[in-house]
């Protein structure tokens, strides 16, 4: 009965503590707005290919600049009368592709580093070097790397970003690793017989992935600034291809003529990045245990 009955409370403990998070979310008005806007951006991106109103390198060559709210082109065309709304929608699904590719490279990464550095103290000092060699490497100098010897891609540009990021997800993981291993709950698992692997999988990573969780959140933005920097010097996604780095680069220099193409792909980009960083909040402060104690 007792090995039934030890399950069993941690379900219920979970459950609770899930319940209460979802509850502190949607009291949040900020939190409710932001998850609806990261949703029908999810929903777009990821439909994208089939309710686009246009071809992604469809054009048409007598409208051209055509302002927002011309017939046929709600948010108008470019200099080569390509549709704005379709090539947003598109580049709007790459910026999230290469956002959630460059965060799931560095958790990957990262987490394992972080737990083994904040538990093991042997290997504490290695990957406190590994990291600090990490961040002598600007994200920029590694995507050039890649560019010169893959040539430039999506794909490199997430490896490039997700590398970016591991220095960051090593340092918050190890953090609270080592804030985990001081409780009395590791120390009596430690002292029941459990083996290390068995203490990290089973009591200390369950523990903190509220903390993870917050890092990718905020993670993910910077990887969409991240992509539209490299898509706009050309290291990124290449051409055709959409994307709000590119979309950005392309109109620099018919800015004046027709904003429109510059603007809304930036306000795009802003608007993910402010959502993703706002949830990202929300769900800190929901995570948070002593949420209840104020």
């Amino acid at each position: 009965m007792t090995v039934l009955t030890v399950p069993m409370a941690e379900t219920s403990v979970s459950v609770t503590r899930r319940a209460r998070v979802l509850r502190r979310l949607r009291r949040n008005p900020l939190a409710v707005v932001s998850f609806v806007v990261l949703a029908l951006a999810a929903a777009t991106a990821l439909l994208s290919p089939w309710i686009a109103p246009y071809s992604v390198d469809q054009t048409d060559f007598a409208r051209t600049f055509a302002p927002p709210g011309t017939s046929g082109h709600v948010l108008g065309t470019d200099d080569l009368g390509r549709d704005v709304l379709s090539r947003i929608m598109l580049g709007a699904r790459a910026s999230l592709q290469v956002g959630l590719l460059a965060v799931a490279t560095s958790l990957v990464i990262g987490v394992p580093l972080g737990l083994a550095a904040g538990y093991f103290r042997a290997w504490d000092a290695v990957i406190s070097r590994f990291t600090d060699l990490l961040l002598a490497f600007p994200f920029l100098i590694m995507a050039v790397g890649l560019a010169a010897i893959r040539g430039a891609s999506l794909g490199n540009a997430a490896v490039a970003i997700g590398i970016a990021q591991i220095p960051g997800v090593i340092r918050v993981v190890r953090s609270d690793t080592l804030r985990l291993k001081s409780l009395d709950f590791v120390a009596a698992a430690v002292v029941d017989g459990a083996s290390d692997l068995w203490v990290l999988a089973r009591h200390i990573l369950p523990n903190a992935t509220s903390v993870i969780l917050v890092q990718a959140t905020v993670a993910i933005p910077a990887a969409i600034l991240g992509e539209a920097v490299l898509s706009f010097l050309g290291l990124g996604i290449q051409p055709p291809a959409p994307s709000l780095g590119t979309m950005l680069a392309n109109a620099q220099q018919f800015a004046a003529r027709a904003p429109w193409a510059a603007v809304l792909p930036g306000v795009v980009i802003m608007g993910l990045a402010l959502a993703f960083n706002v949830f990202g909040d929300a769900l800190r402060d929901a995570l948070d245990p002593k949420g209840d104690r104020r």
